[in-house]
């Protein structure tokens, strides 16, 4: 050892436990004393963490001696903490105690002797140490080993090298244990981590020994958190039958119930509630303002579920509870009983009190997170109508056409398609009012089954029914048969051209089929491209076969023109929506029975004549049962959705950075995406904690003329979310499981059946990752609205997108229905990969792509691909949008063929394209790309591309190379269709910093063009 005398203590300079002390002086000594009490015995102080870990234990040492003896009762709830490291330091000079005896170390307490430095003094033990390694927003975290430390010749002078028995304490001094200490109160075990011990539980048990489970309400305060142990704050406390709540009027006043199953498994459990009554009078509050979470609500798709809850032997179930509080409610003492009733087991009641203030609280509390009145978020059927969202029409019908925006289909009896068109022109800016459009089928849909022989068996269809006809949707039946089968057909039409076919077919007898397949006869000039099924987007192949894979985040294929396609995506009744990025492959594709067929199944695009592609999903052969149905479901989504909105895509400008306003504006950007990891949103997908601060910024964007849009989605969800105990009670329907693992917090607080999602390391804010889709997506809605309300949001900034089209739909509709053209952009990274499933994002999004207004695509996107990848998977064109470039900044040549940039300040700077966006006047311009046949500028050259932004008087013209070396090009101009004279145009290329230098070319002149770049040219006549 030495002295390190600026210090004035002590630095050794071994390694100890993995640790050296030249790690911890600095931050032993930083301060040690509590910051403040979380509960009187526990408490919290300051030191680092990331050496030392969250929790240690305070002793005091009174009396002199060799060593002392400490017996540490930390209740804790870890498993294995024999298994964990111990850290003795000396608080006074922050020297690490080496000579330091584990007698005993179990999850009720710790037994140890050691060797003290000051007398009197404090000793830390540090008793959760961790090292975290790996990248930093996907940590790996590890504790601490054991390692014997102490000196032999310490140890046998003390008496402890023979004799390690419970005797061996009464020959020490005792230090006393002072507090039990985390970093903070988020950290903090108490009071619900803090386990009873196992003679304490038994002896409980042993006092009911007669009954199956046993009940204990617990305030709102309190989120129960464990389900292998009894919090010490039940034993306590007791067994109660009875449970005294406080609310105000108009408060959803949420409360919970832990059940613990003392004797045996509990398979489902049911709970009931009568009136409130008050002083005994009639019934003031009634059954129906109470709400179950856990055995029951609302889907996300709006329907009732009655949810299984399953409670295994030896385990507590935190039962969440709420009841809706009148807002005219009279104040007083209100009386009401509980009843539940495990399946197997004799009920209990619990008699419920509540005494309602005279206050009244806002928006039912969902002012203040704590209070948990935002879980009947989880029922909400907010948006769930069949209005519309802009820019769309109300579907129409006509006989047997339904129509929407710019598309109609035509049914034939059997509910199926037998004719799609299309009105979008071919530069997709705008709805043809006349003219038959484009026909994407050459002949109708078909759903046919091959006998074992070969043919195929016709069917008899009954009669079209329209089943509903309101502004957002027309839904209608079939039902046709043949010798085999009953089929029954079901759909609905959207107004954004979203198809969904409920097709049931139920077997007439017992016999083999050789296929049941869907065949969807495509116009070949409809079909030019393809994305899906392991295609990259781009030129559709000539023949293409594929089989269903679960490695692979495939079951829908689009097939097109930029002017006209429609998606596939093929389903069962048993579909869960899989995770998606870089967590598809612990939760990957439910594979649909029918259409996969144990193998059999497969797709397969092929042209068949000059005038046909067919898009055919077979099934295979299979025995048939009577009776047992199968259900062969699909869903069509028609292409474009929407004209595009070129106006939008040149004046807004995007910033993503939480900065001052008047230095975004002076970048020229006008639209703030204030990501999460900032100071008024700071933790991940939970935007709830700092309203004040967020109001305010987005009040003093909106007096500037700005907007202000937020990242909030669903994948994952934050450790500092309130209800984030409340969700985990219901099992995996709001998170899934996994294998744990992640940030210490997650680890000593969730502990187990969870995947770690994102950490944020200076925030340590640390999430989990969502299900699918579930209730959890209401309640993201219904936070959505309170943003809106409460502080003015302008849109939303969404990175990948973790639920389905109707949430999106809500979405939409909450955000118009709060603000005035709201904004809604996605961004992904390229999933084309074995992790992420080697999933399109364009085509894994698309049935999202009718209600966002932008797609920044993305991280690892390669743009020096071709312009048929940059059109289909990249600039969003073929389906009505548009969107900006991401990966390295892009390539603004290339990009601006599609009316792209890369975004401010992520990577490049767009602010010179913006600069002659407004000289030249984009805004209210024509925009007809080089897919267009109407275009009316091209080149010499097929690899050199030309798009064209037209005003009267003058147009701009971008062209981009694919060559792969320096060219000359000439332009090819219909100059008529330009209203310009060729003879007077002048040809000048204006200076654009980082872009281009200022340059003039003769009319039909040569243009030299360097491999990988371009121009912007202005054409105006003189």
């Amino acid at each position: 050892m030495e002295w390190n005398e600026k210090k004035g203590a002590r630095k050794i300079l071994i390694m100890i436990t993995g640790l050296s002390l030249a790690v911890l002086l600095g931050c032993l000594l930083a301060g040690c004393e509590p910051s403040g009490p979380t509960g009187g015995f526990y408490t919290t102080g300051t030191w680092d963490a990331d050496s030392l870990g969250n929790h240690r234990i305070v002793l005091e040492v009174t009396d002199g001696a060799d060593a002392v003896y400490a017996h540490i009762p930390w209740r804790r709830r870890d498993r294995y903490p024999e298994n964990v490291a111990t850290i003795l330091v000396d608080a006074a000079t922050g020297e690490l105690i080496r000579n330091v005896a584990r007698l005993e170390i179990n999850r009720e307490y710790g037994d140890l002797i050691f060797e003290p430095v000051t007398i009197p003094g404090r000793v830390y033990v540090y008793y959760m140490p961790w090292v975290m390694e790996g990248r930093s927003n996907y940590p790996t975290v590890t504790y601490r080993e054991p390692q014997n430390t102490a000196d032999p010749e310490w140890a046998a002078s003390v008496g402890l090298v023979s004799d390690r028995s419970e005797r061996v304490a009464e020959r020490f001094t005792r230090a006393r244990v002072a507090a039990i200490q985390s970093i903070d109160d988020l950290n903090s075990f108490h009071p619900m981590e803090i386990i009873a011990t196992r003679s304490e539980t038994d002896s409980l048990i042993r006092e009911y020994s007669g009954e199956d489970f046993l009940l204990f309400p617990e305030d709102r305060k309190f989120p129960i958190r464990m389900s292998e142990d009894l919090p010490l704050r039940w034993v306590r406390h007791g067994v109660t039958s009875r449970f005294e709540g406080t609310a105000d009027r108009g408060e959803f006043y949420a409360f919970q119930v832990g059940l613990f199953a003392v004797r045996k498994a509990i398979p489902d459990v049911d709970v009931s509630f009568t009136g409130l009554n008050r002083s005994g009078r009639e019934t003031e509050i009634p059954s129906t303002s109470f709400s179950s979470f856990n055995t029951g609500g609302i889907d996300w798709a709006g329907h009732p579920m009655d949810k299984i809850c399953t409670v295994d032997r030896g385990k507590v179930q935190a039962l969440w509870m709420g009841v809706q509080v009148p807002e005219d409610a009279r104040s007083g003492r209100y009386e009401g009983r509980i009843t539940i009733a495990p399946q197997g087991s004799k009920a209990r009641q619990i008699d419920f009190t509540l005494r309602v203030t005279g206050r009244r609280r806002k928006d039912h509390g969902d002012d203040e997170p704590w209070r948990h009145s935002r879980l009947r978020w989880l029922d909400s059927r907010i948006a769930l109508d069949d209005s519309l969202v802009a820019p769309y029409t109300p579907v129409e019908r006509d006989g047997r056409t339904v129509s929407c925006l710019g598309r109609n289909v035509t049914l034939k009896q059997d509910g199926l398609p037998g004719m799609i068109r299309s009105f979008f022109t071919s530069d997709v800016t705008q709805i043809r009012k006349e003219g038959a459009g484009v026909e994407l089928l050459s002949a109708p849909v078909r759903l046919d089954v091959v006998d074992w022989t070969g043919r195929l068996r016709p069917w008899d269809a009954g009669e079209l029914v329209f089943t509903k006809e309101a502004p957002g949707a027309v839904a209608w039946e079939s039902v046709s048969r043949s010798r085999i089968f009953e089929m029954m057909c079901r759909a609905q039409m959207e107004f954004d051209g979203c198809i969904e076919f409920e097709v049931t077919l139920i077997p007439l007898s017992n016999e083999s089929v050789r296929d049941i397949r869907l065949d969807i006869p495509l116009n070949r000039l409809a079909a030019k491209y393809m994305m899906g099924l392991g295609q990259k987007g781009g030129y559709r192949p000539s023949s293409f076969r594929w089989k269903w894979d679960v490695t692979k985040n495939h079951d829908a294929v689009w097939l097109g023109d930029v002017n006209a396609g429609l998606q596939a995506s093929f389903k069962d009744i048993n579909y869960e929506r899989p995770l998606n990025t870089n967590f598809y492959q612990l939760k990957p594709l439910k594979m649909p029975d029918s259409w996969e067929n144990d193998g059999r199944g497969g797709i397969l695009v092929q042209e068949t004549d000059r005038a046909t592609v067919r898009l055919r999903a077979f099934s295979g052969p299979r025995r048939i049962r009577s009776g047992q149905p199968l259900h062969f479901y699909f869903r069509l989504l028609l292409t474009p959705f929407r004209p595009l909105d070129t106006d939008l895509q040149w004046s807004t400008r995007f910033y993503h950075r939480y900065v001052p306003l008047d230095t975004i504006r002076a970048k020229g950007a006008n639209t703030v995406n204030v990501h999460h990891a900032t100071d008024i949103n700071p933790y991940i997908n939970y935007p709830f904690l700092r309203p004040e601060e967020m109001k305010a910024y987005i009040d003093e964007a909106h007096r500037k003329g700005m907007k202000v849009k937020i990242y909030n989605t669903v994948r994952e969800l934050s450790n500092r979310a309130p209800e984030l105990f409340a969700l985990r009670s219901l099992g995996d329907e709001i998170f899934f499981p996994g294998k744990g693992g992640g940030f210490s917090w997650l680890q000593e607080h969730i502990a187990a059946d969870y995947i770690a999602a994102w950490f944020v390391p200076r925030l340590k804010d640390a999430a989990i990752i969502n299900s699918g889709v579930s209730r959890w997506h209401n309640y993201y809605l219904e936070g959505l609205d309170w943003l809106v309300r409460n502080v003015g949001i302008d849109g939303l900034y969404i990175d990948d997108v973790a639920f389905d089209r109707i949430i999106m739909k809500r979405v939409r509709k909450i955000l118009e229905r709060g603000r005035s053209h709201p904004l809604i952009d996605l961004h992904s990274a390229n999933q084309f990969n074995p992790r992420d499933g080697f999933a399109n994002s364009a085509n894994l999004y698309l049935e999202h792509f009718p209600y966002i207004d932008r797609l920044w695509f993305g991280e690892y996107f390669d743009y020096g691909s071709n312009p048929d990848f940059w059109l289909v998977e990249v600039s969003g064109i073929p389906f009505g949008l548009m969107g900006e470039m991401l990966q390295g900044g892009g390539n603004p040549w290339r990009g601006m063929i599609y009316g792209m940039t890369s975004r401010l300040p992520w990577a490049g700077d767009p602010s010179p394209l913006w600069k002659l966006w407004d000289d030249f006047g984009m805004e209210s311009s024509r925009m007809i790309g080089y897919w267009s046949p109407d275009c009316p500028v091209r080149t010499d050259r097929p690899d050199v591309l030309a798009t064209v932004y037209t005003r009267p008087e003058k147009t701009l013209v971008s062209i981009a190379s694919w060559e792969t070396e320096g060219v000359q090009c000439r332009l090819k101009v219909d100059w008529e269709a330009l209203g310009l004279d060729p003879m007077r145009v002048r040809v000048r290329a204006p200076a654009v910093r980082d872009f281009q230098g200022e340059a003039t070319f003769e009319t039909g002149g040569p243009i030299p063009v360097e491999p990988g770049k371009g121009w912007l040219l202005i054409l105006s006549e003189e």
